[in-house]
C-alpha cells in the first residue's frame, strides 16, 4: 500500500495492515484467555521473554497488541502498554516506576481522581509537592535530591491551565527526571507530547480518543527520550535487550501483570473503531468549543470563561503555538447570585453527566461533584470557583448548542 502521512489515513488503514489471516479489515476479538504452543520450549521462551508471543490475557492479546500499535504510531513512541482504564495506567506507572523515600512533583492544576492518587502514593512513602507548572520555575523549586519525576497535563481540568510543556521537558532532560504528560483533553490528535521532551504519555482512551462514551481504557505511550539505564528503579532482570523498553517492560510485569488492571480485547475492539473518526469528532467538537466560549464570554451573567482558545486566557498562545485545535473542554463561572443547577436544569440539549470526550454536550457543576471533597479552601488555591461550571462540548450542530445556552442564560 502507498505510505500515508495523514493521521486518520493512518488510523483507518492501521488494523488490515498488521496482516491477519483470512484479510479481516478490523483487529479481530480474541477472547482466548491461555494461549498453547506446539512445543514446551515455544512456551518457555514467550515466559522468558526470548520470543514474542501471548501466554495469559491478564497481559496482552493479539486485539490488545493490536490497539498499542495504533497509539504508539499515533503518539510517535517506541512502545504503547494498555489498560482497563486511564487510572489504572497512571497506577500501573507510579507504582511500578516509584519507591519508598522518592519525590514526585506535580501540576497543582489536576483532575481530582489523579490529585487523590497522588495523595494516596504518600501513604506509600512517596512524597508529593504540586505546584503551578504553568511557570516552569515553580518545579525548578520544589526540585529535591530524591526528585525522580515530574507529571502534567496538557490542559488541566476543569480550569484549563496549560504547564510551560516545554520549558519541563527541557528542565527534565538536564536533570534526568521522567517526565509524565497526561495527554489526555488534547489527544495524539491535537498535540504529541514527544515533541516538548515527555518522557511516557499518559491517555484516558475512554474519553477523546475512543469518543462516544462506551467503553473505558487507558494507555502509556514511551516516548524513548528518557535513558532508562541511568534510572536506579529498573530492576536487574529487565535491564536486557534494547534500554528504550526497559521501562515498559517492567509496568508490564510489576503492574499490569501483578495489579491486574487489563484491557479486554471487546473494549480494544471498541475503542480502535472509535478512533477511526477522532479526527473528525474532534475537529467539531473543537469548533463548538470555541464558538460558545465566545458567546459565554460576553454574556452578563458570566464573571468568566476558562478557554484556550479565547485570547484573554492566560496560555493562550501555548495553545496557539503547540496545539491542532484549543481543546473541546471548557468551563465558565457563573455571575454572583445565580445557581449553577438553576441553570443546567435549563438547559434540555446537555446532559447532567461526568466524562469528557462523548459526542453529546456534558455538564456540570464542580464545587458540589468532582471537587466536592477537596473543600472550598483546597479549590481556591486550585483556582476552582464555587459557582463553576464544567462542559464537555460535543458534535451537535453550533446553532442548536449556542441557542440552548442562551435561552437558558436569557431565563434566569
Amino acid at each position: 500500500m502507498t505510505k500515508v502521512k495523514g493521521f486518520t489515513s493512518r488510523i483507518v488503514h492501521h488494523d488490515r495492515l498488521q496482516r491477519f489471516s483470512d484479510g479481516p479489515i478490523h483487529a479481530p476479538i480474541y477472547n482466548s484467555v491461555p494461549y498453547g504452543y506446539e512445543t514446551t520450549e515455544g512456551l518457555e521462551a514467550v515466559f522468558q521473554g526470548k520470543n514474542t508471543g501471548h501466554s495469559y490475557a491478564r497481559q496482552s492479546t493479539p486485539t490488545t497488541d493490536a490497539l498499542q500499535s495504533m497509539i504508539n504510531q499515533a503518539e510517535g513512541g517506541v512502545g504503547t502498554l494498555v489498560f482497563a482504564t486511564g487510572m489504572a495506567a497512571l497506577n500501573a506507572t507510579f507504582f511500578a516506576l516509584l519507591k519508598q523515600g522518592d519525590h514526585v512533583i506535580a501540576s497543582q492544576y489536576l483532575f481530582g481522581n489523579t490529585f487523590s492518587l497522588l495523595t494516596t502514593l504518600e501513604n506509600f512513602g512517596v512524597s508529593v509537592t504540586f505546584a503551578d507548572l504553568t511557570d516552569a520555575r515553580n518545579a525548578k523549586a520544589a526540585m529535591q535530591p530524591n526528585t525522580r519525576l515530574v507529571f502534567a497535563e496538557t490542559i488541566a481540568n476543569p480550569g484549563t491551565q496549560i504547564p510551560d510543556l516545554e520549558a519541563l521537558g527541557q528542565w527534565c532532560r538536564e536533570e534526568q527526571l521522567v517526565f509524565i504528560v497526561d495527554n489526555t483533553l488534547t489527544s495524539p490528535y491535537l498535540f504529541n507530547p514527544s515533541k516538548v521532551g515527555a518522557s511516557l504519555v499518559m491517555n484516558s482512551l475512554s474519553k477523546y480518543f475512543s469518543g462516544h462514551g462506551t467503553v473505558l481504557g487507558g494507555a502509556i505511550t514511551d516516548t524513548g527520550h528518557f535513558d532508562w539505564q541511568g534510572y536506579p528503579h529498573i530492576f536487574e532482570g529487565y535491564r536486557t535487550g534494547d534500554p528504550k523498553k526497559w521501562a515498559l517492560t517492567q509496568i508490564k510485569k510489576k503492574a499490569l501483570r501483578d495489579m491486574g488492571g487489563t484491557l479486554s480485547s471487546d473494549a480494544a475492539y471498541q475503542i480502535s473503531v472509535g478512533a477511526e473518526t477522532i479526527a473528525l469528532r474532534m475537529d467539531r467538537a473543537c469548533h463548538n468549543a470555541l464558538s460558545l466560549a465566545q458567546m459565554l464570554e460576553n454574556h452578563p451573567k458570566i464573571s468568566r470563561v476558562h478557554y484556550p482558545g479565547l485570547e484573554n486566557h492566560p496560555q493562550h498562545h501555548r495553545a496557539r503555538d503547540w496545539f491542532r485545535h484549543n481543546g473541546a473542554i471548557l468551563s465558565f463561572d457563573l455571575a454572583e447570585g445565580y445557581d449553577c443547577a438553576d441553570l443546567l436544569n435549563r438547559i434540555d440539549l446537555v446532559i447532567n453527566a461526568t466524562h469528557l470526550g462523548d459526542n453529546r454536550t456534558l455538564a456540570l457543576p464542580m464545587a458540589s461533584t468532582i471537587f466536592f471533597e477537596m473543600g472550598a479552601q483546597r479549590r481556591a488555591e486550585f483556582g476552582i470557583g464555587e459557582r463553576m461550571i464544567r462542559c464537555s462540548v460535543g458534535i451537535e450542530e453550533t446553532d442548536d448548542l449556542l441557542e440552548a445556552f442562551q435561552s437558558a442564560l436569557d431565563s434566569l
